[in-house]
């Protein structure tokens, strides 16, 4: 899912951002030689972006070039240049040296970055992001307050205090969700499936496998162990070539070099959580959104948050993202996913029906508004309409015939006999039939066949939907494809069917099928207690306004 699918507005926060992405070389401060002597080697390039914290370009911005100096002052002379349509800049002829970049710009938080290294005949890339001033402004933001740590080390200002601690991690010994087994089962595969959704969106990244540029970038840092840039590239390029492990100890580095650069704090996030370490992981997350409130570091924060069923500081999250990116669908869709996890039915569906109108093309929303029905009372007026909508606009799209036939037979139940009901149920099965003719591999659709066939006492053709429903049902499903639809579909399956042999006299049979559903019922639990068993769940303290903390069970 490419980030076009979800829309995002801008953010205005105090302060300022940078991401630098350069080569790497030694640095080697140099005073300005004479104008004679610099032209021979005039011969280096700086040029880049600036964007604000959106990723758009920010034209007409004013960029100052100076030689860098060990007290990193600006008493010398400054080149200047001002970025085009596109956002560009670019300084050509330079000398080889250290040079400090600086971008200033009415309404925006001044970005500054240095020093950086440039070699003769050398061309360098450095990509500026500027922060506006004017949303913590008209918020009355509170100064910004020193962090807890190093003397004098400055905690950028979240958008607003967050009243919870992480205070550290444990076994989960217990679900940690709400209500039945069967509606937790849903907010896992909910929970899975909103974490896909950042992944989704990030792409693929390109992993520099090149054994040079590995040797190259050791060797830098073996020269300059205090090199930023170059901790930054060997640590990032150890993670993409599958040494996580060994990456951490020069990203680390390069963080305590450069504490504001929020990139680097969301890569140590997602190494972290890859290695097994949530606290650490979602600390980093919490740090890249501090420094770069952004959609994509609240968003990964919040999805951290709730895969660790810290569902109370999740919803806080997602809650205030939502507020202050209203245009992002997955922020909606994280948000409902929270609510939903907490027993929160009606929020959780409100959330689900805003993100589909906000992008009613868009197949996400519906599918998570389909997937939290299948374990609800009667869906409200509101869903059932999102869904009806799902199945016009998509018609050929199986999933989206599937989950408004379930909506409209839920709908059915509370008016079984009447003259409406006949209907509502001769239109949940011909959407279910149109279903599983554009996918005959949706065990779903053919259970719920079974079910609707079963309700109407046509039990021989009830018995050969369940069998279908059995026959074309994987046993094992990837992770990654795992739906409360395909997990229970076969335990179901098989216990309906049972039920459908007794009601037409064949005990023998319907015992096979108890005796099947028994065993698959207990393969299930396990494999799922197994997998609740490898998450470890947070320990939060919430902050009243009197800072007393009180341990969250």
């Amino acid at each position: 899912m490419t980030s076009g699918h979800f829309g995002q507005t801008g953010i205005y926060l105090a302060g300022c951002v940078l991401a630098v992405m350069s080569a790497v070389a030694p640095v080697r401060a140099q005073s300005r030689e004479p104008a004679s002597a610099a032209t021979a080697q005039a011969q280096g390039t700086l040029q880049g972006r600036v964007r604000d914290s959106t990723g758009t370009p920010v034209a007409n911005a004013a960029v100052f070039l100076q030689i860098a100096t060990g007290e990193q002052t600006r008493t010398a002379p400054a080149d200047i240049t001002h970025t085009d349509m596109d956002g560009k800049y670019r300084f050509a002829a330079l000398r080889a040296g250290a040079y400090t970049l600086r971008v200033e710009m009415n309404g925006y938080g001044e970005a500054i970055v240095g020093p950086v290294s440039l070699g003769q005949k050398e061309m360098k890339d450095i990509d500026l992001t500027l922060i506006s001033t004017k949303a913590s402004a008209s918020r009355n933001a509170p100064p910004v307050k020193p962090a807890t740590g190093k003397p004098g080390e400055q905690t950028p200002e979240f958008f607003d205090e967050p009243q919870f601690t992480v205070a550290g991690v444990t076994q989960a010994t217990n679900s940690g969700g709400h209500g039945s087994d069967t509606v937790l089962r849903t907010t896992e595969a909910l929970a899975k499936a909103t974490v896909s959704l950042s992944k989704e969106s990030a792409g693929s990244s390109t992993a520099a496998t090149s054994a040079a540029a590995e040797s190259s970038l050791r060797d830098a840092v073996a020269r300059e162990p205090e090199n930023f840039e170059a901790n930054r590239q060997l640590g990032k390029l150890l993670v993409d070539n599958g040494k996580a492990a060994e990456g951490v100890p020069y990203l680390e580095r390069a963080s305590k070099l450069n504490p504001a650069e929020p990139g680097l704090h969301h890569l140590l996030g997602d190494v972290e959580e890859k290695l097994g370490n949530p606290l650490a992981a979602v600390r980093e997350y919490q740090r890249a959104a501090e420094l770069d409130p952004g959609e994509p570091n609240l968003f990964d924060w919040g999805t951290e948050l709730l895969t660790h069923r810290a569902l109370e500081p999740a919803t806080e999250v997602f809650t205030k993202g939502s507020r202050l990116f209203p245009s992002s669908v997955r922020m909606l869709i994280a948000l409902g996913v929270s609510w939903y996890a907490r027993g929160s039915y009606d929020q959780a569906a409100q959330c689900l029906v805003n993100a589909s109108d906000l992008a009613p093309d868009n197949p996400t929303p519906y599918l998570f508004l389909g997937k939290m029905q299948s374990v609800e009372g009667t869906p409200s007026e509101k869903s059932a309409q999102r869904l009806e909508r799902f199945a016009q606009l998509q018609p050929n799209n199986a999933l989206a015939n599937y989950y408004y036939a379930v909506s409209l037979w839920k709908q059915s139940a509370s008016a079984v006999g009447t003259r409406h009901d006949n209907e509502r149920s001769a239109r949940v099965e011909s959407l279910l039939q149109k279903a599983v003719h554009l996918d005959p591999k949706l065990g779903a659709a053919y259970l719920q066949l079974g079910i609707l066939y079963s309700q109407r006492k046509d039990f021989s053709r009830a018995i050969s939907a369940y069998q279908k429903a059995i026959e074309v049902s994987p046993e094992q499903v990837s992770p990654e494809h795992v739906t409360p639809e395909i997990n229970e579909t076969l335990e179901v399956a098989h216990y309906r069917l049972a039920q459908a042999y007794l009601r037409t006299g064949d005990k023998t049979r319907a015992q096979g099928q108890l005796q099947l559903h028994g065993q698959l019922s207990k393969k299930t639990k396990a494999n799922t207690e197994r997998e609740r068993h490898k998450i470890q769940q947070f320990v939060i303290s919430l902050r009243n306004r009197d800072s007393i903390s009180q341990p969250q069970n």
